[in-house]
This record gives C-alpha cells, sequence and structure tokens, in this order.
C-alpha cells in the first residue's frame, strides 16, 4: 500500500557531507511525522531526527548542529543532509512515517534502509 524508499547513502571521508532522501509513494491521505533512525553494527537502531508535517524538528543530541531534517510535502519526501560526518556516524540509516491511509487509519512505515559509511 505504501512505500517508503531511501537513497543517498554511500562512502564518505570523516568530515566530509552527504544528503539522504525518502519518498514516500502509495495510498497517501496525509503524512503526519517524518523521522530518520539509524542501527550501526552490533547495536541498536536509534532515533536521529524528526519533522512534524508543520516543519517542527527535532534531532539527537548527537547530530545537532551537524544534521539537518526537511521536508518536500508536495513531494511526500523528507532529507537528512549530514555534515561534518564522523566515523561514528557510519550505520543503516532508516526512514520511517505515520501516514494516514484512510480517513479512519494512520500507520507507520518503514523505508528498507540506506547504508552510510564514514571512513576516518
Amino acid at each position: 500500500q505504501v512505500q517508503l524508499v531511501e537513497s543517498g547513502g554511500g562512502l564518505v571521508q570523516a568530515g566530509g557531507s552527504l544528503r539522504l532522501s525518502c519518498a514516500a509513494s502509495g495510498r497517501i491521505r496525509s503524512i503526519n511525522t517524518m523521522a530518520w533512525h539509524r542501527q550501526a553494527p552490533g547495536k541498536q537502531r536509534e532515533w536521529v531526527a524528526s519533522a512534524t508535517s508543520s516543519d517542527t524538528t527535532d534531532y539527537a543530541d548527537s547530530v545537532k548542529g551537524r544534521f539537518t531534517i526537511s521536508r518536500d510535502n508536495a513531494k511526500n519526501t523528507v532529507y537528512l543532509q549530514m555534515n561534518s560526518l564522523k566515523p561514528e556516524d557510519t550505520a543503516v540509516y532508516y526512514c520511517n512515517a505515520d501516514i494516514r491511509t484512510s480517513l479512519v487509519t494512520i500507520a507507520n512505515f518503514w523505508g528498507q534502509g540506506t547504508q552510510v559509511t564514514v571512513s576516518s
């Protein structure tokens, strides 16, 4: 019914930048909060940043000042601009969204993930 597709991951040197994108498609009436999470090898998945439908944003302390989340509501897309990357930012990054698929249904969806690797 709904798909979230991430793109933009890759390999970058420490101090570099990457921009992740996540496009939602399918049976969408509206999208509430969109967020990015990440999971490093051997660690639990953690929340990174989120943006509400009214563009209120919030960030994990570990990325505050370096990452910026933004949305293009017309395109059902959320972005994560990552600057000053550190090796500890290496992880699979997942997009997450609360999507209204009907008048009475709001469901939570995940993307398949995109790998970000930061070399030292």
